[in-house]
């Protein structure tokens, strides 16, 4: 197990490598970028959606730059940014430098490898702030969402499939079936609209909090009143979050339990004198499970970095799916490809432990004899 376990570590380096290229590549090509947001913000054509994220890369510069752009108005010339006619091109080049766009993309790229083998992410372009600050101050939300949610999913999930399992065809199942087919159709962020609309003083109760994690005052709070207070403002966004994957997980544990019940080995057991119980749990349980296993790293890191931007938004919550999206939106490239390398990274860890998972699920399984 310790040849596989340091196979996979070292293929994770050039999957990594090739992740962080293949972005990097898609990025050039992308219209627009950190200097064109800058001029933009400075001609005062920047109408994005998050123009309100302005910061450091527009202050010295920016308050400088708009002088000298009035200043050198009457020398207009050419350049290869939209709306810089008119500003002054040592300027543009000073913006050029502070972004590193003073040198080809090539070395740019392998000077990011070389800072990120050591976790050094620099600072945000549009933030007074560094990257790997930025990610901590974000990762409570997204951790609450994503644990909370896969919880919830997997601990209602597992137990109601194997029960409709068990029930095949039976009223139960096909009732169960109908709520759960409707379920997986609905959206995410249409149900958590449904939701505040009922629930959080929309046209009917007002009962759950609409906006962050936390109620105003919440550190003079008793510990206890702390996680009353923190678990009533998670219901509505992680019950809007888990009624997909809900579904998904429901119906993909009940076919998997229905393939396993109908081999051959668990005719024998039953030809033993086994109960049903012993039969369900002893002998399918360990084998049915490996696929939901399979399945749970993606699902939680799907839910813990990408599934939440719209659930985030809704109710305010200022996390990792949110950063990213404004990270893309404002051409911030240093939180973009950070966010990118740390969840890669994670995805790749997080899959490997699943696969160890198997043997300790099912002995039989030995990843050693099997190329990688």
């Amino acid at each position: 197990m310790g040849a596989y376990i340091l196979r996979r570590l070292l293929l994770m380096i050039p999957t990594l490598l090739g992740i962080m290229l293949v972005s990097f590549v898609i990025i050039q090509f992308a219209p627009g970028g950190p200097v064109e947001r800058v001029i933009a913000q400075l001609t005062g054509t920047d109408v994005g959606a998050t123009a309100r994220v302005g910061g450091s890369a527009g202050g010295d510069l920016g308050g400088t730059g708009q002088a000298q752009g009035q200043s050198a108005g009457d020398q207009g010339g050419s350049s290869k940014y939209r709306g810089a006619q008119g500003l002054d091109p040592e300027f543009i080049k000073r913006l050029e430098k502070q972004f590193g766009f003073d040198k080809p993309a090539h070395e740019r790229f392998l000077l990011m490898l070389k800072n990120y083998i050591t976790f050094n992410f620099g600072e945000s372009y549009f933030r007074d702030i560094s990257v790997i600050d930025l990610v901590i101050e974000k990762m409570p939300v997204s951790i609450s969402l994503g644990l909370w949610m896969t919880l919830l999913s997997y601990g209602i999930s597992i137990p109601l499939g194997i029960r409709k399992a068990v029930k095949d065809g039976t009223r139960f199942d096909v009732w169960t079936s109908g709520v759960i087919v409707i379920g997986y159709a609905i959206p995410g962020f249409l149900f958590a609209v449904l939701l505040i609309v009922l629930f959080a003083g929309g046209s009917f109760w007002d009962l759950f909090p609409l906006r962050g994690l936390t109620s105003d005052g919440f550190d003079l709070m008793s510990w206890p009143e702390k996680a009353v207070d923190y678990f009533w403002h998670l219901v509505l966004p992680i019950v809007s979050m888990a009624i997909g994957a809900f579904a998904t997980s429901t119906l993909l544990t009940k076919n998997s339990f229905l393939d396993e019940i109908r081999k051959q080995y668990v005719v024998t057991a039953r030809s033993k004198g086994l109960s049903e119980r012993q039969v369900l749990y002893g002998h399918v349980f360990r084998n049915a499970m490996l696929i939901i296993i399979a399945g749970f790293p993606g699902a939680f890191i799907g839910a813990f970095f990408a599934g939440s931007f719209l659930i985030e938004t809704i109710f305010s919550l200022d996390g990792l799916g949110l950063l990213g999206f404004e990270s893309v939106v404002n051409r911030d490239y240093p939180v973009v490809f950070a966010t990118l390398y740390i969840f890669s990274i994670m995805g790749l860890i997080v899959s490997l432990i699943s696969d160890l998972t198997y043997t300790w699920i099912d002995p039989r399984i030995d990843f050693e004899t099997r190329e990688v």
